[in-house]
C-alpha cells in the first residue's frame, strides 16, 4: 500500500513540475553565459589576496553550477565575465563590559559585468559574514576568513541575478 502511494505521489509530482514549465535558474543563466567563458579580474593593489579568492570562487560556481567551459585566454572566449572587488568594510556589532569590540561584520560588494555577442549586462552583488574576536583587534587570519566567506555569499547571488536579467530581456 505504501509503495503504491509513493509511486502515485511521485508520478503526480513529476507531472506537476513538468506541466507547469518549471526550470531552475541555472537554465536561464546558461542562456546568458554561453560558450567558452573567460573570467577577468580587476585586482585592487590594496587588497590583492581577497581579489584572487573571488576569481577562484567564481570559477568554481561557473563550472559546478552552470557547467561552463572556462578558458584562460580572452581571445578564445565567447563570454567575458569581469569581476571587481568593489568595497570591503568591517562594522562593529557588539561590545563587552570593558567597551572592547567582540563581534564584527564583514561587508563585501562585488561588481560583475558580462558580455558576449548576444548579451551585455552589469550588476552588483553583496555578502556579509559576522565573526567574533578574542582580543581588542582583528587579526589578519580572522579578517581574511570573514572576507572570504562574505565574498562567497555574494557570488552565490550571481547565477540568480543573471537569470533575472534573462527574464527582463525576454519581456
Amino acid at each position: 500500500m505504501r509503495k503504491s502511494f509513493f509511486i502515485l505521489f511521485s508520478l503526480v509530482a513529476v507531472l506537476l513540475f513538468s506541466g507547469c514549465g518549471y526550470k531552475p535558474s541555472s537554465t536561464y543563466a546558461k542562456e546568458q553565459i554561453n560558450g567558452n567563458v573567460f573570467v577577468d579580474l580587476y585586482v585592487n593593489l590594496r587588497d590583492p589576496k581577497n581579489a584572487v579568492l573571488i576569481k577562484d570562487a567564481m570559477n568554481e560556481i561557473l563550472v559546478h553550477r552552470l557547467g561552463t567551459n572556462l578558458v584562460y585566454d580572452k581571445k578564445l572566449a565567447d563570454t567575458i565575465l569581469n569581476l571587481k572587488l568593489g568595497n570591503v568594510s568591517m562594522s562593529k556589532l557588539q561590545y563587552d563590559e570593558q567597551g572592547n569590540t567582540k563581534l564584527y561584520k564583514a561587508n563585501v560588494n562585488i561588481n560583475v559585468k558580462y558580455s558576449n555577442d548576444n548579451h551585455t549586462n552589469s550588476f552588483n552583488v553583496s555578502g556579509t559574514q559576522e565573526f567574533t574576536v578574542d582580543g581588542e583587534y582583528i587579526n589578519d587570519a580572522k579578517r581574511f576568513e570573514a572576507i572570504k566567506s562574505a565574498a562567497s555569499k555574494a557570488l552565490e547571488e550571481v547565477i540568480s541575478k543573471i537569470a533575472i536579467q534573462s527574464f527582463k530581456k525576454s519581456e
